[in-house]
């Protein structure tokens, strides 16, 4: 496979771009980085032109409606035969592309590694997680850091009110042309999720989110998936607090 474009997803991005794109450049072969931005108001684009100033491949595009407007966007720029999505918020794990690819069959359509919270260091909670975080994809896939057969989707078209769950139309779409949609545990990708994510307020906000969003049969089918990690979230406000 030759190099591919990669669509990231930007607003207010700075926190951990820098090392979300160091990461990227390090570990695939990037023919195009492919940023849709929400037009950011802190560092992030600045942080994006140093980027393009290194490797001259960098082409932005500004949308300022939903997450799914912004992915539909991101994949109508795809040039290449193969793309990739990256969050923003994570950091790839060493020879990423290489590890993925491995997983590239003529039938697979897609392949997504695995996405471990930058917070978790007990052994026992990140075993349980990961099976967890599995059994999730499955049921709505993801885009952390995902490789995508791009001709498989270059006629979707993503509900532009899916703020969230924009990820299981993706793979629903996928799985519909017939081609597997492979989530590993290697490769994978490090995800430094915001400190507002470790409260009462952003734990009731994805729930919210999620509710209002998602159809009552995903919603229903992610209910104990989602109780773990509203568990989880309520332990480490508590470690943050006590330090």
């Amino acid at each position: 496979m030759d190099a591919i474009d990669v669509v990231l997803l930007t607003k207010n991005s700075e926190r951990v771009l820098t090392k979300c794109l160091d990461s990227l450049y390090q570990n695939v072969p990037v023919h195009r980085l492919i940023v849709v931005d929400g037009y950011s108001t802190d560092a992030t684009l600045a942080i994006v032109q140093t980027f393009h100033q290194k490797y001259h491949n960098v082409k932005v595009i500004s949308d300022n409606g939903t997450r799914a407007s912004a992915r539909q966007k991101g994949i109508m720029a795809v040039q290449t035969e193969w793309f990739m999505f990256i969050d923003s918020d994570v950091v790839l794990c060493r020879d990423w592309f290489q590890k993925a690819t491995k997983n590239v069959t003529p039938k697979v359509g897609a392949v997504w590694g695995i996405e471990v919270w930058s917070t978790l260091k007990n052994p026992k909670m990140l075993k349980l997680f990961l099976i967890i975080t599995r059994k999730i994809f499955d049921i709505r896939g993801g885009t952390h850091d995902t490789l995508i057969r791009t001709c498989l989707v270059k006629d979707i078209q993503i509900p532009r009110k899916l703020h969230v769950f924009e990820d299981a139309h993706i793979k629903d779409h996928v799985a519909k042309k017939g081609y597997k949609v492979i989530a590993c545990y290697v490769p994978f990708c490090i995800h430094f999720r915001p400190a507002s994510v470790w409260t009462f307020k952003g734990s009731l906000n994805i729930v919210v989110e999620s509710l209002r969003l998602g159809s009552l049969r995903l919603i229903s089918k992610l209910f104990l998936a989602y109780g773990f990690y509203t568990v989880y979230s309520f332990f480490q406000f508590f470690v943050i607090n006590e330090k």
